[in-house]
């Protein structure tokens, strides 16, 4: 476990470095907030909802779907599939969760509240895409903790779903210029910059559109899926009407905005 913990950070800390200077060098918007504060801010929030979850939820995904694999529980654990074939229904299904988690957050008004801390960011670039408040990532890990429990997964798809999960809300919350022809290229197999940007505009019929993190498919199949903004991804407005005060940025305002 010590191991899956040091490959997932590294992992993350590498991303995170590779888009801060992608979106650097290749901007796709003007950010009109001090970058610099902002991602103290929600990388704040981000070891905050790590910390807190850690202390009140001290198991790993992955110790658990090795538990899981022990002990026969789940449905994997159950039936008997080729080993690749388990791997990638694994990792598909526990995407397809968070696509439907994700729905979940923003249909249910307690829920939204909740969610609201990360959409409330009125520029968007990779620190977003960290940005959660810790009660949403209490939530999270135990809709997972389920999930592996009915599932069954092997603790190696486990570790690469997330993997791969940090990694894809690095990059699609990016605040990168990617070339037309290489996004619609990327965006069949990918959430690419662009089609997750539209999911944080201030307008709430196109928020409740692109809900997927990383893989595009589930928007296309459940009806949710939107190409371009309205207005242009120059033009649109990102963020949160009522949440627009430089105070939001701060990590102390940040923690409240679920009881507003």
């Amino acid at each position: 476990m010590i191991n899956e913990a040091t490959i997932r950070i590294g992992s993350f800390i590498i991303m995170l470095c590779i888009m801060g200077v992608a979106e650097s060098v290749w901007p796709r918007r003007i950010l009109d907030a001090p970058k610099l504060h902002r991602w103290l801010s929600n990388l704040s929030i981000s070891v905050l909802s790590t910390l807190l979850v850690r202390l009140i939820l001290p198991l790993a995904p992955a110790a658990l779907a090795v538990y899981c694999e022990l002990n026969k529980f789940g449905l994997f654990n159950i039936i008997s599939l080729p080993r690749w074939l388990t791997l990638l229904a694994s990792v598909l299904l526990l995407d397809m969760l968070i696509y439907w988690q994700h729905v979940v957050f923003h249909k249910q008004r307690i829920l939204w509240r909740i969610h609201r801390m990360h959409h409330a960011d009125i520029n968007i670039d990779a620190s977003t895409g960290i940005r959660f408040h810790p009660i949403e990532i209490a939530l999270s890990m135990l809709i997972k903790f389920g999930a592996i429990l009915l599932l069954g997964p092997p603790a190696i798809a486990v570790i690469i779903f997330e993997i791969v999960l940090n990694g894809c809300a690095l990059f699609n919350h990016a605040n990168v210029r990617l070339p037309l022809r290489l996004d619609a290229w990327l965006r069949l197999v990918v959430v690419t910059p662009d089609m997750h940007r539209v999911h944080h505009s201030t307008d709430m019929k196109e928020a409740n559109m692109n809900f997927g993190f990383n893989f595009p498919w589930w928007d296309r199949l459940f009806g949710t899926y939107k190409a371009q903004p309205d207005l242009g991804h120059d033009e649109m407005k990102i963020g949160l009407n009522i949440f627009r005060g430089p105070e939001f940025i701060r990590l102390t305002r940040m923690l409240t905005i679920p009881f507003k």
